[in-house]
């Protein structure tokens, strides 16, 4: 059963993209994922992947993203690598992004990944404590994928919106 997102957003994907039900494609804790299928190689098919959770800690995103690292390393990815992570946003509105290196197994094979993850709070406005943080997770191959579909990625980023109620 897919998960679910702790507040309700909309967003637009880009051409070339699909939506797939979480569970089909082995990642039943997503609310969302969405598929690149002419980026498809090696058995690997370019992938968005959007989950969240309610905060009622201040913890940094700095720490949400070192969590996500560590929760690839208990999942069984090998060599992973945290590289480039930046404080995106204001302070209303913060943002953190971060790209991560990893060997995974996949289809009986070990394919060497990149996932470049975005955080993004979204305060609740009647209980300030309150806050949603959404992780929004692209994962290609680092050879032949990431170049060709990272340029989508962010143009789908720039359409993620609370749903108006």
């Amino acid at each position: 059963m897919a998960g679910t997102l702790p507040v309700p957003i909309v967003f637009e994907l880009p051409d070339g993209w699909r939506s797939v039900p979480p569970d089909e494609v082995g990642t039943p804790e997503a609310a969302f994922v969405a598929l690149h299928p002419g980026s498809a190689r090696e058995g690997f098919t370019a992938n968005i992947a959007i989950t969240g959770e309610i905060r009622h800690d201040d913890a940094p995103l700095t720490a949400v993203g070192d969590e996500a690292v560590e929760n690839l390393r208990r999942a069984g990815a090998e060599g992973v690598q945290l590289g480039r992570r930046n404080e995106v946003g204001s302070a209303q509105n913060p943002g953190l992004t971060q790209a991560v290196r990893l060997i995974a197994g996949i289809n009986g094979r070990r394919l060497e990944l990149v996932q470049f993850q975005v955080f993004m709070v979204l305060r609740d406005q009647r209980e300030p404590g309150r806050r949603a943080v959404l992780h929004v997770v692209l994962s290609a191959l680092l050879q032949d994928q990431f170049e060709h579909v990272i340029d989508d990625f962010q143009k789908f980023l720039g359409t993620i919106k609370p749903e108006q109620a």
